[in-house]
């Protein structure tokens, strides 16, 4: 079964790597996705090296069909937040997951 990696987690890394109190650690996590999200909202890129690099993405409108009715109807625009893994990452976890015979493609 598969767990997912929480904030908690997140500073508990931080925590033990580092050293500073769990509530400091706690901040710092938090300061850094806020960081994060913020440069997001500024309609920057943000690119955290050896890692990928988050962006935001403009789609136009479109014409769509509800699956169940196959009415057309259309998509309005929008701004989509897309994630590009960096080839370093995407290296490591294919290496990772193949001894368990699962392989994620670029």
């Amino acid at each position: 079964m598969s767990k997912t990696l929480t904030r908690a987690d997140l500073s508990n890394a931080v925590y033990k790597k580092i050293g500073l109190s769990l509530q400091e650690c706690n901040v710092l996590v938090d300061s850094v996705i806020e960081e994060i999200c913020t440069g997001l909202e500024q309609g920057d890129a943000v690119k955290l090296s050896s890692f990928g690099t988050f962006s935001l993405r403009k789609k136009k409108q479109r014409m769509g069909r509800n699956p169940k009715t196959g009415i057309e109807v259309p998509i309005t625009s929008r701004t989509v937040l897309s994630f590009n893994a960096s080839n370093l990452l995407k290296s490591k976890v294919n290496t990772s997951l193949s001894g368990t015979g699962k392989k994620i493609t670029p």
